[in-house]
């Protein structure tokens, strides 16, 4: 950090600073390196100052503060493109940049506080709408082959099914301002050679697993994710279960285990399909369900949708999902004078 001028200069201003102009020019090092020079002669301690001019007199702050900037700035200075080789100073990382930084994740030099994460290029969404829609892979390999979420994915097709709809209507699409957000903003690839878009099996934090637990066992049992997770709770999953592809851990299993990849690959094609077929009819089902309970009336411009409910069904403590009203919920006892909040039995 370069040594504080005194009040005193402060105060004379111009006085003062008249003559101390620092400029990044030229001149140079024997090693390269840029020098900041000031308009001021070099010092001396020698030099003999006259006490009759006061542009001439200057502090030993003054003096501290000239070779500060003669001799220590340079080290600070940040190279640019064709500057001969030398120590290099990087900028902090997440300091604010100036107009011209260049920073991907700032797109917009006069809002440093934006920071944009990276988007998918317009090839990207193109080929994860083939991968899906013309190859027929399931999402979840498209998702695990591209580093891409699977609600991302999900929602890729969507969008692209919405334009192509749009397309055929004969709708004009946005396509300027889209090639102009894209050139802004930072753009991934999906390419080989770069690194991966996104995490695809982040593990949900249930709300029992952020206490801590004191589980006795004996020294002879294998612990495992499973029995952690039977200890939070009886409806907690372990993370094997938990994570969006639960089959690539069989996929790794078997590359573990000597199996060819390309045979690993069409098993996890196939475990994959097999899976998503069978959740696609569990939905199916439930909505067909849902949709015998309920009866429409339409009337005009409304549709009134009516369920017969049962007022009693709310559960051992009041709080069931399935009572009338649930959303509301109702209020929690804990700052109920009297409550028992510790533990009075071991089980």
């Amino acid at each position: 950090m370069p040594p504080r001028l005194p009040p005193t200069c402060s105060a004379q201003g111009i006085r003062c600073l008249k003559n101390v102009v620092i400029t990044a020019q030229e001149p140079k090092t024997a090693a390269g390196r840029l020098l900041w020079r000031s308009s001021r002669a070099p010092f001396s301690s020698s030099a003999s100052v006259s006490a009759s001019d006061p542009r001439q007199q200057t502090t030993p702050e003054q003096e501290d503060f000239y070779k500060w900037c003669e001799f220590e700035a340079p080290k600070y200075a940040y190279k640019k493109q064709g500057d001969p080789p030398g120590p290099v100073y990087p900028r902090p990382p997440g300091g604010r940049g100036g107009a011209g930084e260049t920073n991907k994740l700032r797109p917009f030099p006069q809002n440093p506080e934006f920071i944009s994460q990276p988007v998918l290029s317009e090839a990207a969404r193109d080929s994860i709408w083939k991968d899906v829609m013309e190859r027929g892979l399931p999402i979840k390999a498209v998702s695990a082959r591209r580093n891409v979420d699977m609600l991302r994915v999900a929602a890729v097709i969507r969008m692209k099914a919405i334009e192509k709809q749009w397309a055929a209507e004969g709708k004009e699409l946005a396509e300027k301002y889209s090639d102009t957000m894209l050139n802004m903003l930072p753009v991934h690839h999906l390419e080989d050679t770069e690194e991966p878009f996104e995490p695809i099996n982040e593990v949900y934090v249930h709300s029992k697993t952020q206490q801590q637990l004191f589980v006795p066992t004996s020294e002879s049992r294998h612990f495992t994710r499973v029995d952690a997770a039977k200890a939070f709770g009886e409806k907690v999953l372990p993370p094997d279960q938990k994570i969006r592809i639960p089959e690539l851990i069989g996929f790794e299993k078997e590359l573990a285990d000597g199996v060819d990849g390309k045979e690993a690959r069409v098993n996890f094609l196939r475990e994959t399909s097999t899976n998503e077929k069978e959740l696609a009819a569990k939905m199916a089902r439930r909505a067909q369900n849902d949709e015998s309970k309920r009866m429409r009336l339409k009337s005009g411009r409304f549709e009134f949708r009516i369920e017969n409910v049962n007022a009693d069904a709310v559960g051992k403590n009041g709080r069931s999902r399935l009572a009338t009203g649930w959303r509301y919920g109702v209020p929690h006892g804990d700052r109920r004078r009297g409550a028992v909040k510790i533990p009075t039995k071991v089980e």
